[in-house]
């Protein structure tokens, strides 16, 4: 009997820090030591106050189903601090929590999405947005992200993508994997440029916490935005909460309707003791402290690797000013970013991201993210000056 597979399986891509993060685990079975420079899960624990207000929650009987797009006081405590981080007024109804934020940009492409529907997203960029957008039988539309710019959008560039088919745009701020930042004046040419040709913007902003230099900015804030923006967070990056698989969406209420919709008919709810976790999360200064506190060690962490990356002959770092993630230029060193990639991993147990696992625009770079210890990071720019140095003396 032979298996046929629906044809939209064609079209899904994938996230190639898990299939690294896999690859490096089967290493370490057999006795390798892997430096993890791949995987953006920050390294440290979930705060405390967190962790005890979900076992006092299952304590106290929150282990059932809840409405499909959460539990009331959990929205009102997103909407709540919606108002406080970024002044701006949401209702609760404008809130969905879901299973993790990929959810978000699933349900915003099914619900926008169809054949013949254009979607710009960035390139470099998160892979799960073309995937996604493929698999709702929309168009994606790369618009480059270049390091002079300081891999923020061009404007004028984002301008020229845009057709009468284009329905929605898709932003990243700070950004996977570059760790670029939008300015408040882009982000309000880009609603400019939605509010003009009638156009939703899905606006992912899971590290809009983790910024070094100044308050981070929403689209969310630009007038007339309320009504066009799927603003998509979660607990994962801010909180250290990965595995807790919570996120969540501000959109317009039909939007929000829509994804509560879809929820029912996906993952019924998300679970009922990580959303009043999450009220601890979002209302806590305990929270707040330990945001802070991880921010500042990532900051850190930041500088050591930028200046390592740019000490090293054929390499070029911009710093990041958002997210814990560098992005550097290697085409100095003349090695392709996929061998180097490979080379690394297997060679001198590093493991990291060739630029292209996020895009075309990402040839000739690497990810590596920082969520780790610096003496770990040092000891992978060690092994990649290593790397370095011997593909240089073969040349």
């Amino acid at each position: 009997m032979s298996l046929r597979f629906a044809e939209r399986m064609d079209t899904l891509g994938t996230e190639t820090a898990f299939e690294v993060l896999a690859k490096a685990r089967g290493l370490e079975a057999k006795g390798r030591d892997i430096v993890h420079l791949e995987i953006g899960e920050p390294d440290f624990p979930t705060p405390a106050n967190i962790v005890e207000a979900a076992e006092r929650a299952i304590r106290d009987g929150f282990t059932h189903y809840t409405p499909s797009g959460g539990l009331m006081p959990a929205r009102q405590a997103v909407a709540d601090w919606i108002r406080r981080w970024y002044e701006v007024e949401v209702k609760p109804q404008q809130v969905v929590l879901v299973p993790g934020s990929k959810n978000i940009i699933l349900f915003t492409s099914l619900a926008l999405v169809e054949r013949g529907v254009e979607v710009i997203l960035p390139d470099p960029g998160y892979p799960i947005y073309e995937s996604l957008v493929r698999l709702a039988g929309g168009t994606p539309v790369p618009v480059p992200l270049r390091e002079r710019n300081q891999f923020r959008l061009d404007i004028e560039e984002l301008k020229s993508k845009i057709t009468p088919r284009t329905r929605l745009i898709i932003i990243n701020t700070p950004q996977n994997p570059t760790g670029g930042v939008l300015s408040v004046r882009d982000l309000e040419q880009i609603g400019q440029l939605a509010i003009e040709h009638d156009l939703y913007v899905l606006s992912d902003e899971v590290y809009g916490q983790i910024t070094y230099d100044g308050h981070h900015a929403s689209l969310l804030t630009v007038p007339g935005m309320l009504e066009r923006t799927i603003y998509s967070d979660g607990l994962s990056k801010a909180y250290s909460m990965c595995g807790w698989r919570l996120g969540f969406a501000v959109a317009p209420l039909q939007i929000a309707q829509k994804m509560e919709t879809l929820m029912i008919n996906t993952s019924s709810c998300a679970a009922a003791f990580t959303q009043m976790a999450a009220i601890e999360a979002l209302s806590s200064p305990q929270s707040d402290r330990a945001v802070e506190a991880m921010v500042a060690e990532f900051k850190r962490r930041r500088d050591v690797i930028v200046d390592l990356l740019n000490a090293m002959p054929g390499v070029r770092c911009h710093r990041p000013l958002g997210s814990f993630y560098v992005f550097p230029n290697i085409t100095g060193t003349g090695l392709d970013e996929r061998r180097l990639a490979d080379r690394l991993l297997y060679e001198a147990g590093v493991a990291a991201l060739p630029g292209t696992s996020f895009g075309e625009g990402g040839k000739g770079f690497m990810r590596f993210s920082y969520a780790n210890s610096i003496p770990q990071i040092e000891e992978g720019m060690r092994r990649l000056k290593g790397v370095l140095e011997g593909a240089a003396a073969r040349a």
